[in-house]
């Protein structure tokens, strides 16, 4: 009877060599990840904010207004990132969307995780910032030096990435060497990015911060600033801020000015035209060695770079 039912059985079951053992199994498999970018939803404690983002100021209304769209219908358009080392991941864009979702307090968020080198990931998020108008000059202005630091851009090369002109790019890195002060002024929006670029006429950092305050008490435009600029020439750095008439033997007439606006559209940077009683002179300012050869490019074409001049001198001492 023992027999009859052993009979009855699956083959695979009355021989132990044909029964399946763990160790002849098929080795589990784990999904990869798909390739490129793809959607899911991630923990909003696994996101850590981009460390090369280039925006400081955020506006706290539209944010307050942004967590109150967020907690009523959810966050609607995901951020991006890039995976980290272990589990977690690093934001790429969506800077304002990551704070109004911690403090809407979502615990999951959607996202498009993509891979992104340090390079990529820094230009994403200042063209992000710059397409939506959301830096202020001065941001910019660190962003596009931070670009050219770290990874080895040229003036050219950075301003055919961003989509950008040369000239825009070496005249928003200027506004860099203004006084703290100043910069901060800029940066809160109390001073305009005219502004800015008219008090880089004033060489002296406390000349620049007494011009800034009389800016924001009396209102000045722009072309004031630029006329007042123009008229302190030589002037002691104490005494600055006090003319607001011509010095002696010094005029400013549409004419200069016409003549100044042409040659800095023809030179792409800022250039100022003084004339004195008997002589007069003409400042062409640039922005870095690489500036400079490319107005020498414009004003003597075929005469050499500057470094190249520079190292020909030294060859010939030696």
């Amino acid at each position: 009877m023992a027999a009859a039912k052993l009979a009855s059985l699956p083959q695979s079951a009355q021989s132990p060599e044909s029964a399946p053992s763990w160790n002849d199994a098929e080795p589990v498999v784990r999904p990869e990840p798909p390739a490129g970018a793809y959607f899911t939803e991630l923990p909003l404690d696994s996101i850590v904010p981009n460390r090369h983002q280039p925006r400081e100021v955020f506006d706290e209304d539209a944010l307050a207004e942004l967590v109150v769209s967020i907690k009523e219908v959810g966050l609607l358009q995901p951020v991006v990132v890039r995976k980290t080392e272990g589990e977690g991941y690093e934001l790429v864009m969506g800077e304002r969307r990551l704070r109004a979702s911690k403090e809407a307090g979502l615990e999951r968020i959607p996202a498009i995780v993509r891979d992104t080198d340090d390079e990529k990931m820094l230009l994403d998020a200042l063209l992000e910032n710059l397409h939506r108008a959301q830096l202020n000059a001065i941001e910019e202005a660190h962003a596009y030096e931070q670009l050219l630091k770290d990874f080895g851009c040229t003036h050219d090369q950075l301003a055919e990435r961003i989509g950008r002109s040369r000239p825009q790019i070496s005249n928003t890195l200027r506004l860099l060497r203004l006084s703290p002060p100043v910069q901060r002024r800029v940066a809160a929006g109390v001073l305009s990015a005219g502004h800015a670029r008219a008090l880089l006429g004033v060489e002296d950092p406390e000349a620049q911060d007494k011009l800034a305050y009389r800016i924001v008490s009396e209102g000045l435009s722009v072309r004031t600033v630029e006329e007042m600029v123009s008229l302190m020439g030589s002037e002691e750095p104490g005494d600055a801020v006090k003319p607001t008439k011509p010095r002696a033997g010094g005029r400013v007439s549409p004419a200069l000015t016409d003549l100044a606006s042409r040659l800095s559209d023809r030179f792409e940077t800022r250039v100022k035209v003084d004339l004195g009683q008997k002589k007069g002179k003409i400042v062409v300012e640039f922005a870095s060695v690489e500036d400079l050869d490319r107005i020498l490019a414009t004003l003597a074409p075929g005469e050499g770079r500057v470094m190249d001049q520079k190292n020909d001198e030294k060859g010939a001492e030696g």
